[in-house]
């Protein structure tokens, strides 16, 4: 569990004795986020530019699992990292700062971290990054890095777990489609009663085919954003893309932006529409991987599909007021303090604030602030 405001599980009425331990199972590249913020504009060729702001934190596949984690969802990430102080600090942030099991994930010897630089700038933003794909693990034991503890119960000589073929048992598994490309394991997952939620990157290939992406035939939820959503179904609104994604998948979810989302259930035909929440952005890195988490959350916990996106909606609204990918997700308690301090301005519609009214049933009576672990210049400092 992550260290966050106690006792708030929001799964807590539905778990039972034989349900898995592991409420959401996720694999990717872990990098070391770099965030550059208070540029007034992208860099220009031959000129140098100087940042108001910076900060460090785990990014890639580590954004959704630390916004899960935060939200009180037991997390299982399997992830290589590099073997270098870049991995050792997103190792012990991940595992240390945030109790995400990371007992099918291992350490390369010999591998660097894959690196991302991130300039953000006029709420919007430009990376670079540079790695190389990490080696299949071999024979040994899954371990941490040098000075952390070994996953509880694992033996030193033991085989590593296949990575990532055999995921644990779980609610949920996360999933990142691309063309042309099957995870074995998502089928596993799937076959093993984890309800899988996808997203997927821009078609390079420029086919834009559904057909292409074989596994979205296990997920229980697809979300692309406008511009993919209609590119692959060729319509021209995103409200028809999610209507004709829905006859693909049991939940399709279309991001709209700034505009909010727009979300059709397959199985019943329901669809349900909720605006974004106007904040002043700082940096809008990792905001699509808590919008899904918060998702996530929500789904796992039953709650009518337009709870689930107001809830996603405002958490990727609260991680774009800080910097950093992984480190900016919210916790309870920035829920908490942000539903009791919209309900004190005066200007505030009735109508909109009914919208979160579901939030009452799920949060404390007194909000307190939570020093959570933010992303800093340096990764020298012990937080």
């Amino acid at each position: 569990m992550s260290t966050d405001t106690p006792g708030i599980d929001p799964l807590q009425a539905l778990r039972a004795p034989r349900d898995p331990a592991c409420d959401v199972f996720l694999t990717g590249p872990v990098f070391l986020d770099i965030i550059f913020t208070g540029l007034d504009s992208a860099p220009v060729r031959g000129t140098e530019s100087w940042a108001r702001g910076m900060g460090s934190s785990p990014g890639g596949v580590a954004n959704m699992a630390t916004a899960l984690a935060r939200l009180g969802l037991h997390t299982s990430l399997a992830a290589a990292f590099g073997d270098d102080h870049y991995g050792e600090y997103c190792w012990d942030a991940l595992e240390q700062g945030e109790g995400i099991d990371l007992s099918m994930s291992h350490t390369v010897p010999g591998w660097h971290s894959p690196v991302t630089v991130s300039m953000a700038y006029e709420g919007e933003r430009t990376m670079v990054s540079h790695g190389h794909e990490a080696p299949a693990p071999t024979g040994t034991a899954a371990h941490a890095p040098a000075g952390a503890p070994a996953p509880a119960g694992a033996p030193t000589a033991a085989p590593a777990p296949a990575f990532p073929r055999c995921p644990p048992r779980a609610r949920a598994a996360i999933a990142s489609l691309a063309p042309g490309r099957s995870e074995p394991w998502v089928a596993t997952a799937a076959r093993n009663g984890a309800m899988v939620f996808a997203d997927v990157g821009w078609d390079e290939t420029g086919r834009w085919d559904l057909d292409a992406l074989p596994d979205l035939a296990h997920c229980e939820a697809f979300l692309p954003n406008a511009e993919e959503a209609m590119r692959y179904t060729r319509t021209d609104c995103p409200r028809a893309a999610a209507h004709a994604l829905a006859e693909r998948v049991p939940l399709a979810v279309v991001t709209l932006g700034a505009e909010g989302a727009y979300a059709v259930d397959g199985r019943t035909g329901a669809a349900a529409a909720v605006p974004a929440i106007e904040v002043e952005a700082l940096d809008p890195t990792g905001a699509g991987d808590v919008f899904v988490a918060g998702f996530v959350t929500g789904t796992l916990a039953d709650w009518p599909l337009a709870d689930r996106l107001a809830f996603a909606g405002l958490t990727a609204a609260l991680s774009v007021q800080e910097f950093g990918g992984s480190l900016s997700a919210p916790g309870w308690a920035e829920v908490a303090a942000w539903w009791q301090l919209i309900r004190t301005c005066a200007s505030q519609d009735p109508a909109a604030l009914e919208r979160y009214a579901f939030l009452d049933d799920l949060l404390p009576t007194t909000a307190r602030a939570w020093p959570l672990r933010r992303a800093v210049p340096t990764i020298g400092f012990r937080q």
